[in-house]
């Protein structure tokens, strides 16, 4: 799920979601994933092991047809833009397809990425494959995780991807196997779940498939393109944890720079060999005239950067969001937030010719700023076109922005109008279900804004995590302080998330992404003025909140998940490293699966303390909790004596130790 909310300057936004929770564990889905994985079951599933978007994992979903098992392996590593591998790029641009090369937007800057890849290599499967995946880490000093965006892990929590909640990092040059079932179909995406490393080019495009038979927007449009995905994120010159700690801890800016689609974009300018300016190339997408084309869209930002998007001359229908269908609607534009995914189906109505796809930063990337924004090529075919060959003219961000109706309006609730539409007036096509009950078990209002404090420690990573214990928080409501927000949920129960924008503060948006559930939107309202949870509860109390328990829109599909630890969090990497998120404790610990066998641990290391001493009075060689006194009391010596029968005991062992070398 990604929803958002805002902060206008005094306005303060109030969103209503509706969560159900429902979980039975029975005993006999309680196996290593793992084995399921490694067991020979070729009469149930064909297997693959993905390489590109050839692989047979990329195929036309059949109704009753084997699912496969595809693997993966992701090899993390730290590399470089504008890299040797580049050789004369962007100068000469096909060198910029060469193997390994990483143009980005022309700008030399270190990255992360899976198999020297930005976005990293994409996930293409039908609903039901098994995917598994190796995740190797060289990033030489770093820790990281993989989270499954919009896959819900049932039966598979330890899969989620959460450092310190469903599993401990994958240290260095460690290897961890995820392994689960594609279960939510519809565009969803992969990224790091540590650090900045998305913000570093750590994501890529997962896309769950079903049969013709099963998608009621198939009569909409005549192909699905594997190539037809767009990644969206926004871009800087430096790396995304070099750029937290320059706001942070020494005021400066964090307002994205430009933007990237599928890791291309014109920023930096080149001069050829002809006086010529000339960009690193951009993204493109080929259709044919008269048919009609789905696209998927993700937003894999890490700044608040909602993105503008369009395409010059053509409409969109706008039919899905976060993999969940909606009523078809036809607009000129759509707005993306972090996290967030949108399908659109475009029909190749116009002359064939080169057309501008453009994506318009807004937010922290408006016009008060860095005016970041990006274009991609739409190409028709037939034309004698090479890749060096755009649209006549020259993109900017002011022609970015086009007039007509506009889906997820930025800023806008339900008041919206026929023009701008919100993500509460959107009509789900999935049925009703419990979550949209009159009276939910429990509502839970939770209020945020932005605080400072003047403290010189911040951001102390935690110990260890829950996995199958809970951890007692501390109240930070008066003082600066370090704790696990976290709230229990009661298995087969609805609740009701009331997030109230205070709006006090800075000018924001927050795309709230909940892992391992769905929930739908309601209600959302702008109300115009700074507001407490006092006055949004008497509202509601009132009947001035006005519920969607119809056909609200479904945000990351609906599902049935098990018990667990599951995290909710702003989607922008700066907020939730400062503390936005909270940790939903689904059901008991006895309702949970237990951890897989084998599963990573970790924690800390805290021996039993020394006899403290001062001086000369200091004697090291006594400490009876040394492992080496333990090995010197059996030869007589230390602190403590063995017992004669341990030192024969010993003794014998050695000697027998000793044959066996002779022999």
């Amino acid at each position: 799920m990604s929803i958002y909310s805002e902060i206008q300057g005094n306005t303060s936004l109030l969103l209503v979601v509706s969560l159900s929770i429902l979980g039975t564990v029975v005993a006999n889905l309680v196996q290593d994933k793992r084995e399921l994985v490694e067991q020979n079951t070729t009469e149930i599933h064909l297997e693959y092991v993905l390489l590109d978007e050839d692989n047979p994992c990329v195929r036309t979903c059949i109704q009753g047809a084997a699912p496969m098992i595809c693997r993966y392996h992701f090899k993390m590593e730290w590399y470089h833009t504008v890299s040797k591998a580049c050789y004369n790029c962007p100068l000469n641009s096909s060198d910029c397809f060469r193997p390994d090369c990483i143009p980005g937007d022309g700008h030399k800057r270190a990255v992360v990425t899976i198999n020297r890849q930005i976005p990293g290599p994409m996930i293409q499967v039908c609903q039901g494959d098994m995917v598994v995946v190796d995740v190797t880490n060289m990033l030489g000093s770093e820790a990281t995780t993989i989270h499954w965006h919009g896959q819900h892990q049932k039966e598979y929590p330890y899969m989620d991807g959460v450092p310190y909640v469903t599993q401990c990092p994958i240290l260095p040059h460690e290897t961890f196997r995820y392994a689960f079932k594609a279960k939510q179909a519809g565009t969803h995406f992969w990224h790091s779940h540590l650090g900045m490393q998305r913000a570093d080019g750590a994501y890529g495009a997962f896309i769950v498939r079903i049969p013709e038979e099963e998608n009621p927007q198939y009569q909409f449009y005549d192909y699905d393109l594997p190539s037809h995905v767009m990644v969206v994120l926004d871009w800087e010159k430096e790396t995304g944890l070099e750029k937290f700690l320059a706001h942070h801890h020494n005021d400066d800016d964090n307002k994205p720079t430009t933007l990237l689609v599928n890791g291309l974009g014109r920023f930096k300018e080149f001069i050829d060999e002809f006086n010529t300016t000339v960009y690193t190339p951009t993204a493109r997408f080929k259709v044919k005239q008269g048919y009609r084309y789905r696209f998927r869209v993700i937003n894999a930002g890490f700044l608040n950067c909602p993105i503008e998007i369009s395409v010059d001359n053509h409409t969109i229908k706008v039919i899905s969001s976060d993999g969940s269908d909606i009523a078809p609607v036809d607009a000129t534009s759509l707005v993306t937030y972090a996290g967030e995914r949108f399908d659109f189906i475009l029909k190749a109505d116009q002359e064939p010719d080169l057309y501008w796809i453009r994506f318009r930063g807004l937010m922290d990337c408006d016009e008060r700023f860095k005016r970041a924004h990006q274009v991609a090529v739409l190409e028709y075919e037939g034309l004698n076109t090479t890749i060096d060959d755009y649209p006549d003219s020259t993109p900017n961000y002011d022609d970015s922005h086009r007039e007509g109706t506009q889906i997820n309006a930025l800023n806008r609730g339900t008041e919206s109008n026929e023009t701008f539409i919100s993500m509460p007036q959107l009509e789900s096509l999935e049925k009703w279900d419990v979550s949209l009950k009159s009276k939910p078990d429990i509502q839970y209002y939770l209020a945020y804004d932005f605080y400072t404090l003047d403290n010189s420690h911040f951001h102390k990573a935690p110990h260890y995590g829950f996995f199958n214990k809970t951890m007692a928080g501390k109240g930070c409501e008066e003082n600066y302080c370090e704790c696990t927000h976290g709230l229990e949920v009661p298995l087969n129960s609805v609740v009701e998330l009331v997030f109230v924008d205070e709006g006090v503060a800075y000018d924001a948006n927050h795309p709230l992404h909940l892992h391992g559930h769905s929930f739908r939107v309601v209600a959302m309202e702008r109300l115009g003025q700074n507001v407490t949870v006092e006055e949004v509860k008497s509202r509601d109390e009132r009947g001035l909140i006005k519920r969607n328990l119809l056909d609200a829109p479904l945000k990351d599909t609906v599902t049935v998940p098990d018990g667990g630890f599951w995290i909710f969090h702003c989607h922008i990497e700066f907020h939730t490293e400062i503390g936005m998120a909270v940790v939903l404790k689904v059901g008991e610990t006895s309702d949970m699966l237990p951890v897989p066998k084998n599963f990573p641990r970790c924690g800390d290391y805290l021996p039993e303390p020394v006899t403290e001493c001062v001086g000369s009075d200091c004697d090291t060689s006594c400490d009876s909790n040394s492992f080496l006194n333990h090995v010197e009391s059996f030869f007589g010596e230390g602190c403590s004596k063995a017992s004669v029968i341990d030192r024969a005991l010993l003794y014998i062992a050695i000697c027998i130790v000793s044959i066996a070398f002779l022999r």
